[in-house]
């Protein structure tokens, strides 16, 4: 599927790290970053995950809630918050369902194994549901910078 920026975000429905199920609709009037990540408690998953923790003041306020999704499992990433204190919910997409939905699946190549995994993304969801901006192949190191900047564009 191409999301392209403007279109209403696909709902989604997932369970947290807290076991509770989440759901898009539920954060209708915040702004959202929806970032998707490959692998719990590895390196640049690590960094980016501490520094949207360490940049959660910021974003809410701009009123805006942070979800990292990955196809780690629930007890994956209870253990992956605990280790890093992180201060936001992470989502469970097992079956890759929202994934599919979001694009964000490509093959990947390691050692000359391949692969599918997910291609490091965020999307920017407004208050209204609707796509914002939406950053592929993301580079770790100011990404999180990138995005507090969008949001402060949009409050001008």
């Amino acid at each position: 599927m191409k999301i392209e920026i403007g279109q209403n975000a696909p709902l989604f429905a997932l369970i947290s790290n807290n076991s509770e199920e989440v759901r898009l609709a539920d954060f209708r009037g915040q702004n959202v970053v929806l970032y998707f990540y490959p692998k719990d408690d590895t390196p640049g998953c690590t960094i980016e995950a501490q520094d949207f923790a360490n940049k959660s003041k910021e974003f809410a306020k701009h009123d805006c809630i942070i979800l990292g999704v990955s196809r780690d499992s629930v007890a994956s990433h209870c253990n992956f918050i605990s280790k890093y204190k992180l201060n936001f919910q992470l989502l469970s997409d097992e079956n890759s369902e929202l994934c599919e939905q979001y694009g964000v699946l490509k093959e990947k190549s390691m050692f000359g194994k391949k692969s599918i995994g997910i291609d490091r993304s965020t999307f920017l969801i407004d208050k209204m549901g609707k796509v914002q901006k939406i950053w592929r192949s993301v580079k770790v190191n100011g990404h999180i910078q990138e995005i507090l900047n969008e949001l402060s564009k949009k409050q001008t």
